[in-house]
């Protein structure tokens, strides 16, 4: 099966539309055809090298599409099935076993570049090329995955709004729902107005928590998340010490904060605007290399807590519950998303990584 594909040859460099070779189903994988995908921070930075995986390369992980082929042993969804691609997992492992599928022991599932034998998923001149990224490589008009990382989805969501759903969406509306969980007359504090961002933001809006307090310097994504249930925004470009701004807001400081900016700096000034025992939630992945410090003696006394959150510890079960959110008009996340044909996936980069778009989606001819 050939394939058109946005291939990273070399970090920092410009992806390159290409024909590429998909492999033949196997007996647990399924074949969709991509019909739109979102772009994440994520997929940008590895094309710019700052996260490792193996080039030339596809990324993509926020992938919607058909079902064209299955393998013998699949089960879950047959050809002609509307499918959201999700984070894989092995069903095998304990965190799998125990309702977590984010936080599965198998790393190669997303990073490995193949398949778990090693064997490659996309050719290119006979050669092999890094794919399934997080389980998909969804930069293609074809994607080879296994059934697990394939949820059938309704078909009255469109496919641009289905995508985001795969990542973003279920990171800032988990990371709320499923770990941080706001209690009655509760302060929410979400730190960047992004796709993440703003789907935490909405997800505390369907919390009992009284204030919702959205950081951005972005005025235009300050406004829209008044109108998508934030009561209070900072705009982090007009202050000059964020804590206090943060107490300020919060009554004296606040009992969540959600932090998705990926900036460690902005993590830090956070810090200490938290009420007693209140909690911080990691989702913005800074590089590696990068640390902040952190009062100890708070954190063994519960003076605040911190908890790392992966994909928002969902579920397919979790997915298709936000799913039906946005149908019923509760979880609106058409209003973060703007589409681009697929052979603008530079410019639509570019968007993303200004500000200027909260949630670029490629899409593909038919």
């Amino acid at each position: 099966m050939k394939a058109t594909a946005a291939v990273c040859e070399a970090p920092n460099q410009p992806l390159l539309v290409r024909e590429v070779e998909v492999a033949e189903p196997r007996p647990t994988e399924v074949l969709v055809r991509v019909t739109a995908t979102g772009i994440c921070h994520t997929d940008i930075s590895i094309i710019q090298g700052k996260i490792p995986f193996g080039m030339p390369g596809v990324v993509g992980h926020e992938g919607a599409g058909v079902v064209e082929e299955v393998g013998s042993g699949v089960t879950t969804v047959r050809p002609g099935d509307k499918v959201l691609l999700i984070s894989p997992s092995c069903g095998r492992c304990r965190p799998c076993l125990i309702g977590h599928p984010a936080l599965c022991e198998v790393p190669a599932l997303r990073w490995g570049g193949g398949r778990l034998d090693g064997s490659p998923v996309l050719t290119m001149d006979g050669k092999p090329v890094a794919s399934r990224f997080l389980g998909q490589s969804s930069f293609s008009t074809y994607a080879l995955v296994e059934e697990r990382t394939a949820l059938k989805a309704p078909d009255d969501i469109s496919d641009e709004i289905l995508a985001p759903f795969g990542c973003g969406v279920v990171t800032g509306a988990g990371g709320v729902l499923n770990v941080l969980k706001p209690q009655s007359n509760q302060s929410v504090v979400v730190l960047g107005a992004g796709a993440v961002g703003m789907s935490a933001i909405m997800a505390a809006a369907l919390t009992p928590a009284a204030r919702l307090i959205a950081v951005d310097v972005v005025p235009e994504r300050l406004a829209l998340a008044r109108e998508l249930g934030a009561t209070d925004t900072i705009n982090g470009a007009e202050s000059d010490d964020l804590t206090a701004a943060i107490k300020d807001a919060t009554g004296g400081g606040a009992h969540i904060i959600v932090e998705t900016t990926a900036s460690t700096k902005v993590l830090q000034s956070a810090l200490p605007a938290l009420a007693r025992g209140g909690v911080m939630g990691l989702i913005g992945a800074p590089a590696a290399t990068e640390q902040v410090s952190l009062p100890v003696v708070q954190l063994i006394m519960g003076a605040m807590r911190i908890e790392g959150i992966v994909m928002g510890d969902g579920t397919p079960p979790f997915l298709q519950a936000l799913m039906r959110l946005h149908r019923d008009g509760r979880f609106p996340v058409d209003r973060l998303v703007q589409t681009y044909p697929f052979d603008q996936i530079e410019q639509a980069m570019a968007d993303a990584e200004s500000g200027k778009v909260i949630k670029p989606v490629l899409t593909f001819g038919a």
